[in-house]
């Protein structure tokens, strides 16, 4: 059987899905083991991505201390920059332990590179094991070859092998001292539980995953982090004037849709896939805060706007705090906003203003 769906009905999914639809959820934990992982990025243009995500979620009843106390407790982890759920790391350590294929060959040559440093490698984990938790920069660089790039990483020797070794499960993040995280070795970080076997722990991570999602492509691009296809997980769906086949979370196809507004993080799971959010919203949206500000059209890290299942807008605006102020330079329709769209956004902004506790100035 395929599920022949309109693509109303795939939006409807995909928001239920990422719960942002009504009523709002209402547990924090319970809200990241259903999106399966917060995505870290720290920049503070309005908040730091993951507690917008869950601010979208659940309205100012969040609290940015919620989250860290789940980081203190152990009941989320930071892995990879993503944070999980501590006991999902169970469905990583047998795929940490595994060999890079052939074809991956840019996973080939960060091993070959780590292993030409095995010496460093010890020496960290030997520091590790004496010091405990330690930023990266304090950590001793005795590479005999130095990690080549052309980009902001070239000759952070360091920085990457520590990388090498998070993904390999030897070292964890065990906290943060501001934006710098603290490395520890993983056995003192990571949860003790049985390890679940690769294949079954993909099969599981495609469930999850097209849980979270609501409809996903079954496959796409390798990555080596998270993906955003779920392969055989759920039932086939084809959508109407969407070429090609879907996986789609049969428990999503039936109830009832109640939509709300809300800003997205630009990181936030339901625009970050661009394809996907194209063929299923017909949404043009790009985070643009590496683009020069002359050739931005919407703002440095402007927030997309959900109203009831369509993307219709981005508001740019910035978190002022030494003058106390969540200042919007602009709020761009992409079709100019019905009476019920300005409300829901006025109304956002107003809410985005006191759980950050400024004064909303409109420029």
């Amino acid at each position: 059987m395929v599920h022949e769906l309109s693509r109303q009905q795939a939006r409807r999914i995909a928001v239920r899905a990422q719960l942002l639809a009504a009523p709002r959820p209402t547990d924090l934990l319970e809200v990241v083991r259903h999106l399966t992982l917060l995505q870290v990025d720290l920049t503070p243009a309005v908040a730091p991505s993951a507690d917008l995500v869950c601010w979208s979620r659940l309205g100012s009843a969040y609290s940015p201390s919620d989250l860290e106390r789940l980081l203190t407790d152990g009941s989320l982890v930071e892995y990879r920059l993503r944070l999980r759920p501590g006991e999902d790391l169970a469905l990583f350590r047998d795929r940490m332990r595994r060999e890079p294929e052939p074809e991956e060959e840019y996973l080939v040559a960060r091993l070959e590179w780590a292993q030409a440093n095995r010496g460093c490698r010890e020496d960290i984990l030997e520091a590790l094991r004496q010091d405990g938790p330690t930023p990266a920069s304090a950590l001793p660089d005795t590479c005999v070859v130095p990690w080549r790039s052309s980009g902001w990483t070239n000759a952070k020797n360091t920085q990457r092998l520590v990388g090498i070794m998070e993904q390999r499960g030897e070292v964890a993040v065990a906290g943060r001292d501001g934006a710098e995280r603290l490395w520890d070795l993983a056995e003192r970080v990571h949860p003790d539980d049985e390890v679940v076997p690769f294949e079954e722990a993909e099969a599981i991570r495609d469930q999850r995953r097209l849980a979270a999602l609501g409809i996903a492509r079954p496959a796409g691009p390798q990555d080596d982090v998270e993906a955003n296809h779920v392969g055989a997980a759920g039932e086939e769906a084809v959508v109407e004037g969407v070429r090609g086949r879907w996986r789609v979370d049969p428990s999503l196809l039936e109830g009832q849709f109640r939509g709300r507004t809300a800003l997205l993080s630009p990181l936030d799971r339901l625009v970050m896939d661009r394809k996907r959010m194209g063929d299923l919203f017909e949404f043009d949206y790009q985070l643009e805060m590496y683009k020069p500000p002359g050739k931005r059209r919407w703002g440095y890290w402007a927030l997309p706007v959900l109203h009831g299942d369509r993307l219709v807008g981005k508001v740019d605006a910035t978190a002022d705090h030494p003058s106390g102020a969540l200042r919007v330079h602009a709020v761009h329709e992409d079709e100019p906003f019905s009476k019920a769209v300005r409300a829901g956004v006025d109304r956002e902004l107003r809410d985005l203003g006191r759980w950050l506790e400024l004064d909303l100035v409109r420029e």
